[in-house]
């Protein structure tokens, strides 16, 4: 049936399938347990504390997040083991994880020692020194360290302060996205793994003691095993999936977040426009690999029907099949692109299951991107 079930609620809306976020949260949780790590779920997916909450009791050790405005949404929520997995630079930002020091265990990703004697300077007077965990470089060309060298003098630099203490390293394999199969997908995980295991070893050698060695991407940990060594793993979409996660396991039964949208027009024998442009789905696509997607959206429960085209407050889809079946008012899901960035356009979503409306999530760490 391609009409939505929650005809009753108004457009657009945010819906979360509870059902499958639990089957999602436990599957992952097995493959952690199966090999022996930490699952630390990425929170900037869903940006939502009662989510994290059900992540941690099915047994996740604590949360990621990528902003330190994140942070204290979680913190306050009652979230107490958070990693910052990002670079975070300023000193009123700092002085924002200081204060979180003081009430979470709180940890932040370093690459760099600007970082390093910003961190001193905040935490000279604290009892407690901050730990941070250095980012390795492992093949996505954003942010973490690629030369050893560099890690050589980052480390000594760290080993000479006071109060900053190196904890471990982390890395994220975001270029398994653009793998061109699962096998490729595989490899490059595991090229990425192994170069994290081989920082973690040199940090070793330099004399500091270090407990985390943490990787993480949704694509690669349904593809690949965990290696030894690798104490935790950091994946995030995995909680709600999408079309780039859907089509990288060639199956979209597990996507637990859609977007209720109504038909607002039927100009045409093929065109139907949707009440959901970009301001409800986003613009984004993925052009290349393994989580290619085609267009700016799945119907949900149709024959591979794909938005085709995108206007702030309006969505295009061109498909005579669909429109014939369809009449202004009917109300379709839409499976988003990327759901992380689509989250953090709506205030709350509706916790649904098996047709029915449970109650609202608030999306309580929405906009809080400092």
């Amino acid at each position: 049936m391609v009409l939505s079930r929650y005809s009753q609620l108004d457009t657009p809306a945010l819906l979360i399938d509870m059902d499958l976020v639990r089957g999602n949260i436990a599957a992952m949780q097995e493959k952690a347990d199966k090999y022996g790590v930490a699952l630390r779920p990425h929170t900037k997916t869903h940006k939502m504390p009662e989510l994290a909450k059900l992540q941690i009791a099915a047994g996740a050790s604590g949360i990621t997040v990528a902003k330190v405005g994140e942070a204290e949404v979680m913190a306050t929520a009652g979230l107490t083991d958070i990693f910052i997995a990002n670079q975070i630079v300023g000193i009123s930002k700092l002085e924002r994880i200081r204060q979180l020091s003081r009430q979470i265990k709180i940890r932040l990703g370093i690459d760099n020692p600007v970082q390093v004697d910003q961190l001193e300077v905040i935490f000279r007077d604290e009892s407690r020194p901050i730990e941070v965990l250095i980012e390795i470089e492992t093949g996505e060309n954003r942010s973490g360290i690629i030369e050893e060298e560099q890690l050589i003098q980052l480390v000594k630099h760290i080993q000479a302060q006071t109060k900053v203490e190196l904890k471990g390293v982390f890395s994220h394999e975001g270029h398994t996205y653009k793998a061109k199969d699962s096998a490729e997908c595989r490899r490059l995980c595991l090229e990425s793994q192994n170069r994290t295991l081989w920082a973690a070893n040199l940090v070793r050698d330099l004399g500091t003691n270090i407990d985390t060695v943490s990787i993480g991407a949704t694509p690669s940990l349904m593809h690949s095993e965990v290696l030894p060594g690798i104490s935790e793993i950091r994946p995030g979409t995995y909680i709600f999936m999408d079309v780039g996660q859907g089509t990288a396991i060639a199956d979209y039964s597990h996507c637990a977040a859609t977007i209720l949208a109504s038909v607002i027009s039927l100009p045409t024998a093929e065109r139907i426009v949707l009440d959901t442009g970009a301001k409800a789905l986003t613009l984004q696509t993925r052009s290349e690999g393994i989580c290619t997607t085609r267009g700016y959206g799945l119907v949900k429960n149709s024959a591979n029907v794909r938005l085709s085209g995108m206007f702030d407050e309006h969505g295009l889809i061109y498909d005579a099949a669909l429109r014939a079946e369809l009449k202004i008012g009917d109300k379709l899901e839409i499976i988003p692109n990327h759901i992380c960035p689509v989250c953090n356009l709506y205030d709350s979503a509706y916790a649904v299951s098996q047709g029915n409306v449970s109650g609202d999530l608030q999306i309580a760490a929405r906009g809080k991107t400092r």
